[in-house]
């Protein structure tokens, strides 16, 4: 299981609907190479079908359902063929702030020594990308909603 969390300097409302866009997911999530939703149409909610390709973490484009989802806080998504496989995205609201906490949970085989490898290989590179897709998804939402728009020249 891999976790990362970042502060956002933009109202929390803004930052789920972002979320809620699940085939923008590749622009700011690195682990995930491509996000497609198997039902299009509806609104995203308990039940929706999204697929999900991430190379990282051992598997080709698999099916997760959302399984827990209210509305500008939380989307939990399980895999359709795994319940140790999941995706929680949570975003907290603070004021004018809010906060982003994504957790990874995925199975690892091989017992104790299949666990403590998956730690030093996949959990890791995993990790790294996760904490750098979080900040990513910060910048994304804090652009969208600054009033100004224009980045600063460094």
């Amino acid at each position: 299981m891999v976790q990362a969390s970042e502060e956002i300097a933009s109202d929390a409302g803004a930052a789920f609907a972002l979320l809620c866009e699940v085939e923008k997911w590749p622009v700011w999530l690195s682990l995930a190479r491509s996000v497609r939703r198997v039902d299009s149409g509806a609104a995203l909610g308990t039940g929706s079908e999204i697929a999900i390709h991430a190379p990282l973490l051992g598997h080709d484009e698999e099916l997760y359902v959302v399984e827990r989802f209210i509305d500008g806080h939380l989307l939990y998504l399980e895999s359709a063929y795994s319940c140790r496989r999941s995706w929680e995205f949570r975003i907290e609201r603070k004021g004018a702030r809010g906060r982003i906490n994504v957790t990874l949970a995925y199975a690892t085989y091989g017992g104790w020594l299949g666990a403590r490898l998956d730690r030093l290989g996949r959990a890791r590179r995993a990790a790294a990308a996760l904490a750098a897709s979080v900040v990513h998804f910060k910048g994304l939402v804090e652009f969208e909603n600054h009033p100004n728009r224009v980045l600063a020249d460094f």
